[in-house]
């Protein structure tokens, strides 16, 4: 049985086209449809509903330094109410989950975990850590509204009085709805966003609250698909996973090779060995999209390699795609071929993210 989230009678009023994602019954698409979804996002502001999403706490005297291990980016002296993104690694140097790691007070962190990993994460923390530190998996209690777009700031200061005093990657407690909240401004849309996290029972409020305002139009996880991919931010399944690195990924400037971690070794050993595949962004040459069942091939024919996101982009035009090739494949510019054995269509390599005219930093 499918897990609902505290709005899901919500979105089902809305007229909202449900479907299982992670073992959640979660929209996909209002209405509206994705195209009026994703230029509310790119032109106004949106709010998702991503309370499937995992929170734990870690608190203890030991908790940073186990935290350091576990996590390859440094969280050593980050300064309290900040956030940095890592990722967790196993022995193999494969991705075991890709978080956001909130420094709360000197002793007391919160991760925000994929919906889909949230035992698979809470087993490997538990293992690395010591016993004095104390671990707590509130998912359950802990609803996550994110309300991202150009004017996200302008519609929440009217809630949130203070907010606009929020930098990239940093978080603060607000009062909402006569509850404490959690407020940061991370964003996985390239636009300018925040998350709010709020008790369970609180989140039909806050959702009320925010889509009170006639600016605010609620959209699904298809167009935050597509937000994303036009980003190239990450999913985890796609992009990452247990078997894909970070290196493999692009996503070097996340792992701190000046400290240990766990999968560090592996990591080392594919550096002195070389690549042999690497994610490569790609732009059709019309409006056909990728999907991540195609292969890649070289424009001579030759397979090369897998997509493993793809969709048509409203900000472009045309279908985009991220995908792996062989390293002797990946050149800027190259031409190359994707699809399956029915239908197959040009594309050219080109440079990381697709869509660069995002609100996100301002």
């Amino acid at each position: 049985m499918a897990h609902h989230t505290p709005l899901h009678d919500t979105h089902i009023k809305l007229g909202a086209k449900m479907v299982d994602f992670a073992g959640w019954d979660m929209p996909v698409q209002y209405p509206d449809g994705i195209l009026k979804e994703h230029d509310a996002n790119r032109k106004g502001v949106s709010i998702f509903d991503c309370s499937h999403m995992g929170e734990f706490i870690i608190e203890g005297d030991h908790a940073e330094k186990d935290l350091e291990r576990i996590v390859t980016q440094s969280i050593t002296g980050m300064p309290i109410k900040t956030c940095r993104y890592g990722m967790m690694l196993n022995d193999k140097g494969g991705v075991v989950d890709d978080l956001i790691v909130y420094r709360m007070t000197d002793k007391v962190w919160m991760l925000v975990v994929n919906a889909a990993n949230i035992a698979k994460d809470r087993r490997n923390i538990l293992k690395h850590i010591a016993r004095s530190v104390r671990f707590h998996d509130i998912s359950t209690r802990t609803a996550k509204l994110d309300v991202q777009g150009p004017l996200s700031r302008e519609v929440l200061l009217q809630l949130l009085p203070g907010i606009e005093k929020l930098e990239y990657y940093a978080f603060d407690e607000f009062d909402l709805c006569g509850e404490r909240v959690i407020v940061s401004r991370t964003g996985y849309t390239g636009e300018l966003g925040f998350e709010i996290y709020c008790p369970w029972d609180t989140a039909q409020k806050v959702w009320d609250a925010v889509l009170a305002d006639s600016r605010v139009k609620p959209t699904g996880l298809g167009v935050r698909d597509v937000l994303r991919i036009e980003a190239t931010y990450p999913l985890y399944g796609h992009e990452l996973s247990d078997t894909i690195s970070p290196l493999e990924a692009g996503l070097k400037r996340f792992v701190d090779m000046n400290k240990d971690f766990v999968g560090k070794p592996a990591l080392l050993k594919t550096q002195e060995e070389g690549l042999p595949r690497s994610l490569v962004c790609f732009v059709s040459e019309n409006r056909r999209a990728p999907r991540a069942e195609h292969k890649i091939f070289t424009s001579d024919g030759v397979e090369a390699g897998d997509v493993v996101s793809g969709t048509f982009s409203p900000a472009l035009g045309r279908g985009i795609g991220i995908g792996f090739l062989k390293k002797e494949f990946t050149s800027m510019g190259k031409n190359i071929i994707f699809g399956d054995t029915k239908l197959k269509a040009n594309a050219e390599i080109v440079p990381r993210p697709f869509y660069k005219e995002g609100s996100l930093k301002k």
